[in-house]
């Protein structure tokens, strides 16, 4: 490999990208515009919660449960003393829940209260459920009142204190940006100097193939580096989400996980020769299985097993289960040895595939 050649592929690419705006475009504002959506836009908590409560008594001890509802910000209340009113709206899907207080609610002990939950979304139902859960304890907790069988259960969040969703999909955002401007810039590479001409003239040249196309990589690798850097920027600063790992972990991780992310891109552009049909296949190739298909979103685990054995051919799986650990865990070695592992192979594959799909010829 000839310096030389090498230095001067990389200048040339380099002015293509300051003469093409839409790349600092794709560069700058989609990582700001992804990672806003995914902050602001894009949550798993359940806010504004519809309750209907019926309370049949009038105890002191029955007005404070109301009022510790109210004032919870995970609930909009709605009293009444018609049960059967609340239960058609909850049949019209107007409120999520109905608490029902008794009637000797605080008479001698006894504090029964039922509570029914729209449960047609299994998900929505199970965060509605510890809401009211933590609301009720700590209710009884401030007005004296314990359970007879005098058993404590005392709660503790490891690694995500607020329990709040932003927390985990923020530094899984970051995975899904890399994947996206990684593919997506590369892709339209070498489609696009086979669509201008040009690529007849690089291939007249003495450079080699393997030349052409790192002199293509390097420069895009750099970029998505300081999309990288950005990113962590704004999710420490802007979103205060707390790392707990090591910074130089973090970016020698994200600089090897460009590799088949990249790589990714240039097969596709390999391959097509056509700048829309290769942007087309980036999304599909890249975006969607980093989306659901990486555990950023959904847990593999929840997963048929067919699709658990797909997810290990897709190298964000590996980058999304690091870098939530870097953030909020801290150093887990074995864990970032085995996704290392698994990028390396990866992107040797597609980087081997690149090659022979690209040898020197006008086909």
């Amino acid at each position: 490999m000839n310096i030389r050649r090498l230095k001067a592929l990389i200048k040339k690419e380099n002015l293509q990208i300051i003469r093409d705006p839409s790349t600092i475009l794709i560069v700058l504002v989609l990582p700001l515009l992804l990672l806003f959506l995914m902050g602001y836009a894009v949550s798993l908590d359940i806010r504004n919660v519809t309750l209907g409560i019926v309370s049949k008594s009038e105890s002191a001890h029955a007005r404070t449960l109301t009022e510790a509802f109210r004032g919870s910000k995970y609930f909009i209340l709605t009293e009444g003393k018609d049960k059967t009113l609340f239960m058609d709206m909850l049949h019209e899907g107007k409120i999520k829940s109905v608490l029902e207080i008794s009637d000797d609610f605080g008479k001698e002990g006894s504090y029964k209260i039922q509570f029914l939950i729209d449960a047609s979304n299994p998900n929505v139902a199970g965060f509605i459920n510890k809401y009211v859960s933590s609301v009720v304890s700590d209710w009884a907790k401030q007005n004296g009142i314990t359970a007879s069988y005098n058993t404590k259960i005392e709660s503790r969040y490891w690694f995500n204190p607020p329990i709040t969703s932003r927390y985990f999909l923020i530094p899984g955002s970051i995975v899904i940006i890399m994947t996206m401007i990684g593919t997506l810039l590369t892709s339209l590479v070498i489609a696009k100097e086979w669509e201008m001409g040009t690529m007849e003239v690089m291939m007249s040249t003495p450079s080699s193939m393997p030349e052409i196309i790192i002199g293509k990589i390097i420069p895009y690798f750099v970029l998505a580096m300081g999309s990288l850097v950005m990113c962590f920027l704004l999710a420490y600063f802007w979103y205060e989400i707390p790392f707990r790992g090591s910074l130089l972990i973090l970016f020698l991780m994200g600089a090897i996980y460009l590799f088949p992310a990249l790589t990714t891109g240039l097969l596709i552009s390999v391959l097509t020769k056509n700048q829309f049909l290769a942007a087309q296949i980036s999304l599909v190739a890249s975006f969607l299985p980093a989306f659901l298909l990486s555990g950023f979103l959904f847990e593999i685990q929840n997963m048929p097993i067919v699709i658990q054995a797909l997810t290990y051919v897709i190298p964000a799986r590996y980058f999304v289960n690091s870098i939530q650990t870097l953030f909020l865990a801290g150093n887990v070695y074995e864990i970032f040895l085995a996704s290392l592992t698994g990028i390396v192979i990866i992107g040797t594959i597609l980087f081997v595939l690149v090659l022979v799909n690209s040898r020197k010829g006008l086909k």
